[in-house]
C-alpha cells in the first residue's frame, strides 16, 4: 500500500512539473519571439563594430560594447577576464593570378588563412603540384614539390547529410597542408575553400606550421570553389602553368584581451554554476554573424530572458563571451583555468557556435545516466520541432571544462547552409534570418531552465520505488 501511495505521488509530481515546465518554456519561446534582444544586439555587433580578429581594435570595441549591454540588464554580477590573445594582421588585399603564357593571366580569388605568414614582397611564382589531401602529398617525392606551390583541392563530401562532418574530413588540409608542403621545400600553398557553395568567395581559417622552422615556413591561402575547378581543369590541359600569389600578413606579438562574463547568482546553490557562451572573436574578412555573432547574442539572451521572464535559477547561471576562439582558444583555456584555480563547481556547459539557423537540437557530452534524464524532457520540445538530442561533441571553447561529473552541450541548428557563410566575407549581417536567431536563444534558455531546476545525475523514479 504505501509503494502505491509513492507511486500516486511520484506520478502527480511528475505531470504538475511537466504541465509547469511546458508553461515556462513556452513562455521563453513567447518572450524571445515576440521581444528578443539577440536581433537588435548582433545588428550592431555586426553593423557597428563588424569584424573582430583577435588583437584587433574592433575585438577591443566588441567586448566594451557587450559589457555594456550586459550591465544594462542589471546582471547580479558583470566583469572581464584578462587573457593574452595573439595578434596577426593580414594587411594589404591579396592577389593572385593563373598564368597560361608569358603576359597571360587569369586574376583569381585568394584570402590568406589566419597565421600565415607572408610572401616574398614581390610575391611568388610557381609550377603547381596539385594533391587531394596531406597523405598525397606525402606519397611524392621531394624532388616533385620542391620549388613548386601545393594545391591541396580536397572537397567537403557533398553526401554527407551532417555538414560538420564534411568538413572535418577536409580541413586538415587547411590546418597543416602549408606545415607539411614545407617539409618538402615546396614555395607556397593554395587550398581549396572549406566549403560546399559554388561560388567566387575564399575562406580563410586557421593553419599552423608547428615546430617547423622560420626558413621553411610558406605563404598559406585559401582559393575559392570556382576558382579551385578553374585551377584543376587548366592543370588537366597543361601543367605547365603557374600560379603567382601576393600577401602581406604577418604575426605580432601576442596582446592583452579579455572575456565577458555576466552572472545571476543561484538562490538556493550558487556555488553550482551552469555557463552558456559563443567567441566573441571573429575573421576579418566578413563581420561575423554567423560565426559566431549569434552565439554571442544568442547567449546574452538566455540571461535576459530569465529576467524577463521572472523565473529564478536555483543554481549561478554565467553567460562566457569567449575571446580567440578562432586562432588559438586561449579565452576558453583562461576560463576553464581560472574555474579549476577558483575551485568551481560547472555542472553544466553549453555552447552556441553553428551559427544562427533553425534550432535542431543539442548534442551531449556526458554519462549514460545524464543523457537519459535529458532524453525525458525530449518532448517538451516537440511543439517547438526540436528533435535532434544526440551524444556528441559540445564545443571548443566550453570543451576546457569537461569533467566526469558535469554535462557538456553544443547548439545544433540546421547545418545545410552554415558553410556558405563560415571564414568568407559572405558571413553578414544579411545572411541571418530574425526568427531564426530568436528560436535559437529560446531554444538555448529552455535547456538551460531544465538543467537549472532538476540538476545533473538526478535519482530515478524507478530507484525510487525500489527503495
Amino acid at each position: 500500500m504505501k509503494k502505491i501511495i509513492l507511486l500516486l505521488a511520484i506520478l502527480i509530481s511528475v505531470t504538475i512539473n511537466a504541465q509547469t515546465d511546458a508553461e515556462n518554456i513556452k513562455k521563453i519561446y513567447d518572450t524571445s519571439l515576440s521581444n528578443g534582444m539577440s536581433y537588435q544586439w548582433l545588428d550592431y555587433l555586426s553593423n557597428q563594430i563588424g569584424g573582430r580578429l583577435s588583437g584587433s581594435l574592433n575585438a577591443e570595441r566588441a567586448v566594451e560594447y557587450t559589457k555594456e549591454q550586459l550591465e544594462e540588464l542589471g546582471l547580479d554580477k558583470v566583469w572581464l577576464q584578462p587573457v593574452m590573445v595573439p595578434k596577426w594582421v593580414r594587411g594589404n588585399p591579396e592577389f593572385a593570378y593563373i598564368e597560361t603564357a608569358p603576359g597571360e593571366t587569369i586574376n583569381v580569388n585568394i584570402c590568406a588563412l589566419g597565421g600565415s605568414v607572408s610572401t616574398p614582397a614581390l610575391g611568388v611564382k610557381a609550377n603547381v603540384v596539385e594533391v587531394q589531401g596531406i597523405d598525397e602529398l606525402k606519397a611524392l617525392d621531394r624532388k616533385d614539390v620542391e620549388g613548386k606551390i601545393v594545391f591541396f583541392n580536397r572537397e567537403m563530401n557533398e553526401t554527407l547529410i551532417n555538414t560538420f562532418n564534411a568538413y572535418g574530413g577536409c580541413v586538415d588540409q587547411r590546418y597543416a597542408g602549408a606545415m607539411e608542403a614545407g617539409k618538402m621545400g615546396a614555395v607556397g600553398v593554395i587550398v581549396r575553400s572549406m566549403t560546399l557553395a559554388q561560388d567566387d568567395y575564399p575562406h580563410t581559417g586557421s593553419m599552423t606550421y608547428g615546430d617547423l622552422p622560420n626558413n621553411q615556413r610558406i605563404a598559406s591561402a585559401a582559393i575559392s570553389t570556382n576558382d579551385a575547378d578553374k585551377l584543376s581543369g587548366m592543370l588537366k590541359i597543361d601543367s605547365d602553368i603557374k600560379f603567382y600569389f601576393k600577401q602581406n600578413c604577418k604575426q605580432l606579438k601576442d596582446v592583452l584581451s579579455y572575456n565577458v562574463i555576466g552572472e545571476i547568482t543561484g538562490s538556493e546553490y550558487p556555488n553550482e554554476y551552469i555557463v552558456v557562451g559563443g567567441h566573441l572573436d571573429s575573421w576579418d574578412i566578413g563581420d561575423g554573424s554567423h560565426d559566431d555573432g549569434a552565439g554571442v547574442v544568442q547567449s546574452m539572451d538566455v540571461l535576459r530572458m530569465f529576467k524577463e521572464t521572472g523565473i529564478k535559477p536555483k543554481r549561478t547561471l554565467r553567460v562566457v563571451l569567449f575571446m580567440n576562439e578562432e586562432n588559438g582558444l586561449r579565452g576558453g583555456k583562461k576560463y576553464a583555468a581560472e574555474a579549476k584555480r577558483k575551485g568551481e563547481n560547472h555542472i553544466f556547459a553549453l555552447e552556441s557556435d553553428s551559427g544562427g539557423f533553425t534550432p535542431r537540437g543539442f548534442s551531449f557530452d556526458c554519462s549514460d545516466a545524464n543523457f537519459e534524464q535529458i532524453l525525458s524532457w525530449k518532448p517538451l520540445f516537440k511543439p517547438y520541432l526540436i528533435h535532434y538530442f544526440e551524444k556528441g561533441g559540445s564545443g571548443a571553447d566550453v570543451g576546457p571544462l569537461k569533467a566526469d561529473s558535469n554535462v557538456l552541450a553544443g547548439l545544433r541548428p540546421d547545418s545545410q547552409r552554415y558553410f556558405d557563410h563560415h571564414h568568407a566575407a559572405s558571413d553578414t549581417f544579411d545572411a541571418v534570418n530574425k526568427r531564426e536567431l530568436e528560436l535559437g536563444a529560446a531554444t538555448m534558455t529552455s535547456l538551460v531552465y531544465l538543467i537549472d531546476k532538476y540538476g545533473i545525475n538526478p535519482i530515478r523514479i524507478n530507484q525510487q520505488l525500489k527503495d
